[in-house]
């Protein structure tokens, strides 16, 4: 059994998605933001010292971290969704499940805390949005004709990729980046994905 420490509006939706794709058995254990300051509650911090989502419990272990999850999970349950070593699909593989969570995730971080900031964060935002253009075209440029970032089908790589892509369709860069919009259309009709969605709470 993977235990899946979820809070809501937040990045562990994609593991809940993974899950689902897969069939896996597992619980869900849910979490709610602050509703005035949206932070996670405190009892996340008794899952884990930096009380933040997801987390899982697996096979004894408690893991923490949206990619070493996903390729955990994948490498143990679907070793389909991670190209072969030997292949520069693999390269790609890893440079994006870094990608994901390292270059991609700081300006979208940015915008969210420069923004509670009003005024006084004005100076930043030319700089965050022209931040976010760079990286959301970078996403849209590396899809591939099958709609996928890595191999033709779904992978690892589009599930962590997920969060990111949707974050420029909430913003109103569908229009902008009709690959990436192509994309986040077709995962959120995925049945699974709409499975996770009603386990996660509907967020």
């Amino acid at each position: 059994m993977i235990t899946v420490h979820h809070l809501n509006r937040s990045r562990s939706h994609r593991v809940l998605w993974l899950l689902e794709e897969l069939d896996l058995d597992y619980q869900v254990i849910r979490y709610e933001r602050d509703a005035k300051t949206s932070l996670a509650p405190p009892e996340l911090l008794k899952v884990h010292p930096l009380g933040k989502s997801p987390v899982v419990e697996i096979e004894g272990e408690t893991v923490i971290e949206s990619a070493a999850i996903i390729e955990l999970i994948c490498s143990r349950h679907a070793p389909n969704m991670i190209p072969l070593r030997t292949t520069p699909e693999f390269i790609r593989h890893i440079e994006l499940m870094h990608y994901a969570e390292g270059s991609a995730m700081t300006p979208i971080l940015l915008n969210l805390y420069v923004g509670m900031l009003a005024e006084a964060g004005a100076p930043l935002h030319p700089r965050i949005q022209q931040q976010l253009t760079s990286h959301f075209s970078y996403m849209n440029s590396q899809l591939r004709a099958s709609g996928h970032f890595v191999l033709d089908h779904l992978s690892a790589a589009d599930i962590l990729l997920s969060f990111p892509a949707e974050i420029a369709i909430r913003m109103g860069r569908g229009e902008d980046f009709p690959a990436l919009a192509s994309f986040v259309e077709a995962f959120q009709n995925r049945p699974a994905y709409q499975r996770a969605f009603v386990r996660g709470g509907g967020a």
